[in-house]
């Protein structure tokens, strides 16, 4: 079994999708067809029967552009980079679509022209236009016909264009051919600017790099860059791949990646984006990741596929339409059939009117109506560093009733800082020497704050560290053991009293973490700790509950610490919450509506999974776009109303949608069968909502998370 992926254009909804995809499955020897309509891919695997050239043919029988992906782009990452498919990236007018509406245009206002200087041939002349536009349409019903689906726009259109000419209703059968047509190209036009954001994102990433080599520099791709190269960018360029400084200091301007409009300055040891623009001073980098697997790359991976978890209304819709268009041709067969032989009417005016409910049935806007909205906001959330893996997040987020944030680096900055050292039976060195002795090699933000605070004292031998989950570490520092936990584990194995814990108590009501350093039997001193708010924390929380949404502080700190920043917040909290118990707790929110859990996407992995969206707040971390449903790659907690206010603002946008599509088809279908409107009218109607409910899903573009409402 071998796989294979192709480039197709020329879809402009789901429902281009489902034709692709019903008909390449009745291929023999096909698997695991994925068509993905954003990111114009089809993927496949083979295995006898069918070849690629059967899969190509199929295709563009069904009327698609499609063309192989080249195996050097996967190799390196720009699947983006390939062989383009002829109507790709082309204005509307060099299109195969844009030329037939041309040339249908022409031919019916030369048939108008022929119909007043000549009657007589004027029905010819409209006959020749229909015709002429209809052929394509026509292939392609037939094409769809042959793989198993006879109910497609394109089976509709060709039965009643053909229907028109043989009640002799030429002129509005080559009206409603060309009206079509150009329904056709607007939508194709309107689905491509809702690509363009994810396009951009990959034309972020430069296309070569200066990378070291001895005492030389030498200018090569950057997809063929390694880990561990050593690269350079200068003043005013864009890093070329995802790596940590080594040397140099200068400002960062992440907005290309993350939307954060405020250039940060970044030094030695810290992480860079591909893409991101180095505004000041030269940088040395060191390259962390490949090129296939940098941020853009990831992020650009995540938007595509996120057309597989299709929202619940979308699913909905699909399955809707598939019931909807057989009794929209049963329907239109009754009104021809039944007046004439029931009520012995005009057969010409029922054969127009079954015709004309034929056309107005075709559920194009329907279809389009979710996806369009789904896919803008998808979009307009990745250019504002917000990302939600499909339509069935952005539902789920938007029925949100409760927030559980975790503390340390979610609602904190997540850098602590020691505050207080108070020696009990050795000196503050010593406190700090033995605690940075235990914490040596541990990834904890508390311990980064005591090695920071002790880097300048001497080492102390240590080994077997480990952690005595959720309570604190130990490790046998100097050849005895050494302890670093809260002071009610220290409590409870006897080594302080309650004068002590008030002591505790005292710093923990500041807002301040405090743990205990003690060997057996001894206790050295305590460590106070406080990691300071963000700035923008209070207000994001008064913009939730705004929105009407409850939050609550999900840590493992003590009730105290977790008080006192849940008093500077405005929110509720619990407090000495294992992962475990996080998770329990998620549960018991859930009874009040659907819960949002918000960390840090490694300790909360549970909880994030079991909330009913798990957000990641990580500035693009591997866990912040692989284990969460959303990720924030701002460090903003602004940015969880503003990923709300998007999923919502998608919501209306696609309840809109829907009410326009059912409401425009409401009132033209009983138009239709009175005869108040023909076919050219209900063409334009189909057409018209169609071209409306892109547009409205377009207007997501320009949503701003800083926005408020």
């Amino acid at each position: 079994m071998t796989t294979h992926e192709w480039n197709i254009t020329g879809m402009d909804c789901a429902g281009c999708a489902r034709k692709i995809k019903t008909a390449v499955e009745r291929l023999p020897g096909t698997a695991d067809v994925e068509v993905t309509v954003i990111s114009e891919r089809l993927k496949l695997a083979l295995q006898g029967g069918a070849s690629a050239a059967d899969v190509e043919s199929t295709v563009r029988d069904l009327g698609y552009g499609i063309a192989g992906v080249k195996k050097h782009d996967h190799e390196h990452g720009h699947g983006h980079d390939h062989d383009d498919p002829a109507d790709r990236d082309r204005t509307w007018y060099q299109t195969g679509k844009g030329r037939l509406v041309i040339l249908t245009g022409v031919l019916l206002a030369l048939a108008w022209g022929a119909e007043w200087l000549f009657p007589a041939v004027g029905p010819l002349a409209f006959t020749l236009a229909c015709l002429t536009g209809l052929i394509p349409v026509a292939r392609r019903a037939t094409a769809a016909l042959r793989t198993g689906q006879p109910f497609t726009i394109e089976s509709l259109m060709t039965i009643a264009a053909v229907g028109a000419l043989f009640i002799n209703a030429a002129e509005e059968a080559a009206l409603v051919v060309f009206l079509f047509a150009v329904g056709e190209v607007l939508e194709g036009v309107a689905t491509n600017r809702a690509r363009q954001g994810i396009r951009a994102l990959g034309q972020l990433v430069p296309r070569t790099a200066l990378r070291e080599h001895g005492n030389h520099t030498h200018e090569v791709p950057a997809a063929s860059l390694n880990i561990g190269d050593i690269i350079q960018a200068r003043p005013g360029e864009r890093i070329a791949a995802d790596g940590e400084i080594i040397e140099g200091t200068s400002g960062i301007d992440e907005s290309p990646v993350t939307g954060e409009s405020i250039p940060r300055t970044r030094g030695p040891g810290e992480d860079v984006f591909a893409g991101a623009i180095n505004t000041q001073a030269a940088l040395r980098i060191r390259v962390t990741r490949q090129a296939s697997d940098n941020t853009i790359a990831r992020i650009i991976r995540l938007v595509e596929e996120a057309e597989e978890a299709r929202a619940p209304t979308e699913r909905f819709i699909d399955r809707f339409s598939r019931w909807y268009m057989p009794l929209i041709v049963l329907a239109s067969l009754l009104v021809i059939v039944v007046p004439p032989l029931a009520m012995g009417l005009d057969w010409g005016t029922w054969v127009y009117r079954g015709l004309a409910l034929l056309l107005i049935g075709c559920p194009c806007a329907l279809v389009i109506s979710v996806p369009a909205s789904i896919a803008s906001a998808m979009a307009a959330g990745a250019r504002n560093g917000l990302l939600m893996k499909g339509g069935a997040v952005i539902e789920a987020a938007a029925a949100i009733r409760t927030i559980a944030f975790d503390k340390t680096g979610t609602l904190t900055e997540g850098t602590p800082k020691v505050t207080d050292i108070m020696p009990l039976t050795a000196n503050a060195d010593e406190v700090m020497s033995v605690a940075a002795a235990v914490e040596r090699g541990s990834s904890h933000p508390l311990a980064g704050a005591i090695l920071s605070r002790a880097a300048d004292l001497p080492v102390l031998p240590a080994s077997g560290a480990r952690d005595l989950t959720g309570m604190g570490v130990t490790a046998e520092v100097a050849g005895a053991p050494a302890f670093v936990t809260s002071p009610r584990t220290a409590l409870a194995d006897g080594v302080i009293g309650t004068d002590v814990m008030e002591q505790a108590a005292a710093l923990e009501a500041e807002g301040k973490t405090v743990v205990t350093v003690y060997r057996r039997g001894a206790a050295l001193g305590l460590i106070a700790m406080r990691d300071e708010p963000r700035a923008d924390a209070a207000a994001a929380i008064a913009r939730l509950h705004a929105m009407g949404i409850s939050t609550t502080i999900l840590t493992g700190d003590n009730p105290r610490t977790a008080a006192a920043i849940a008093e500077t917040l405005g929110t509720a909290f619990r407090a000495e919450m294992r992962p475990e118990d996080k998770l329990t707790a998620i549960r018991d929110l859930s009874g009040a509506g659907g819960v949002m859990m918000v960390g840090d996407g490694i300790n909360d992995a549970p909880a994030l999974k079991q909330a009913s969206v798990g957000v990641a707040m990580g500035g693009g971390t591997d866990v912040a776009l692989e284990t969460a449903d959303a990720a924030i790659l701002r460090s903003r907690v602004q940015d969880i109303p503003g990923l709300i206010a998007l999923a919502r603002a998608a919501m209306g946008n696609i309840h809109q949608n829907v009410a326009l599509a059912l409401g425009l088809k409401g009132i033209f279908l009983v138009t239709s069968v009175l005869g108040y409107t023909g076919l050219w009218v209900a063409i334009l109607a189909d057409t018209g909502a169609t071209v409306l409910v892109t547009l409205n899903a377009l207007r997501l573009l320009r949503f701003s998370p800083d926005k408020k409402g």
